[in-house]
């Protein structure tokens, strides 16, 4: 089996897709480097499966091209695109046996007994299942389940490689450790994936870049760092993590930064990101708020309404005169009791001055 080296670019110029009355993508471009992990991430319903199953041929564009590897494929079927899907059932037989169902796309593609036999062994050991071959799926843990799933698709040699959904079966633990072994696993081959999720931390977690979507349209796109820590609106800051909004103003711009006002005085220095001087909205970080107890009652202060030990960090909700506050304090010598007074702070990364007011 060789996978390495075959990897493809994927493209979306203008994409549209409607059912009926129903617009589920909206004019959408954007590109997948060749070897690349790109994950489609958002609430349901925003257009990112119904964008899988646009690259993967399974639905035709409404308007606009995909391209994969630099050929338009807008009106290709599934089965003349080299592409290759790992569902979110997994979509295993359930009376055919672990070697069985790995080599089932292969079984059809005309390729001799013993290339199917010696692809089918190289995708299990791939994933850590020699010797299950053998097996019915019944037998399997479900982390296993999705490895034979994955396997299943690596056999046949994709250009691109697409999971929807992939761990939202497993138990929290379980999809640790699984998204690791699926981002090594697509780090070492350099296969090009596009991966699509709801849940921010596994987003985070495997990819090269994140496309965040929202009513068919995209939100905002870039490295999990850089979506994480300069959200450009509302929904971005909240959606990938937790985020505090907090009204703020701007009093004044200098190069690149601004002087901005929060709270009962506590001033910022942050990039202004061509906002204008006068009101504006901040979103913190749950681990960017620093608690001081104090009986000085300058500056920003607040109350603790919870306090919550769970174990690697205590956990906090506030009372403060710009509404509550969540906070996640890592860097902790004794938790701080509910009904304690607090003053606030913010440490310099994890604070941004969001670019749209909603």
């Amino acid at each position: 089996m060789n996978i390495e080296g075959q990897a493809a670019a994927v493209r979306f110029d203008g994409v549209s897709k409607h059912y009926g009355a129903v617009v589920a993508v909206d004019r959408i471009s954007f590109e997948v480097q060749a070897g690349d992990l790109v994950t489609l991430l958002g609430p349901s319903g925003c257009g990112k499966t119904t964008t899988l199953r646009l690259i993967a041929g399974l639905e035709m564009p409404t308007s606009g091209s995909v391209f994969i590897g630099g050929d338009d494929v807008s009106r290709l079927p599934a089965s003349a695109r080299d592409v290759s899907m790992v569902f979110q059932s997994y979509a295993l037989f359930p009376h055919m046996t672990v070697f069985e169902n790995v080599s089932y796309g292969l079984s059809v593609s005309g390729i001799t007994k013993a290339e199917i036999r010696d692809r089918a062994e190289d995708g299990l050991k791939l994933v850590g299942l020699s010797g299950y071959g053998e097996r019915l799926p019944s037998e399997l843990s479900g982390g296993q389940q999705q490895r034979v799933a994955v396997a299943r698709a690596l056999v046949l040699e994709p250009t691109v490689l697409l999971f929807d959904e992939p761990l939202s079966n497993l138990d929290a633990k379980l999809r640790r450790q699984v998204r690791e072994e699926i981002r090594e696993l697509q780090q070492s081959l350099a296969l090009t994936t596009v991966y699509v999720t709801h849940d921010q931390e596994e987003a985070l977690a495997v990819s090269d870049r994140i496309i965040v979507m929202r009513n068919a349209e995209i939100a905002q796109e870039g490295a999990p760092t850089e979506l994480y820590e300069a959200p450009r609106d509302l929904f971005v800051a909240d959606f990938i993590g937790d985020a505090n909004v907090l009204d703020a103003e701007m009093l004044s711009r200098d190069g690149g930064h601004a002087t901005i006002r929060v709270g009962g005085g506590m001033e910022l220095r942050l990039p202004h990101r061509e906002l204008p001087v006068g009101p504006v909205k901040i979103a913190v970080r749950p681990e960017a708020v620093i608690l001081e107890t104090s009986k000085d009652e300058s500056g920003f202060t607040g109350t603790v309404l919870k306090s919550t030990y769970v174990g690697s960090h205590v956990e906090y909700t506030l009372d403060t005169g710009l509404g509550e506050i969540f906070v996640a304090d890592y860097r902790f010598d004794a938790p701080v009791p509910a009904g304690s007074r607090v003053r606030i702070a913010f440490r310099e990364r994890g604070v941004t001055l969001l670019e749209k007011q909603t």
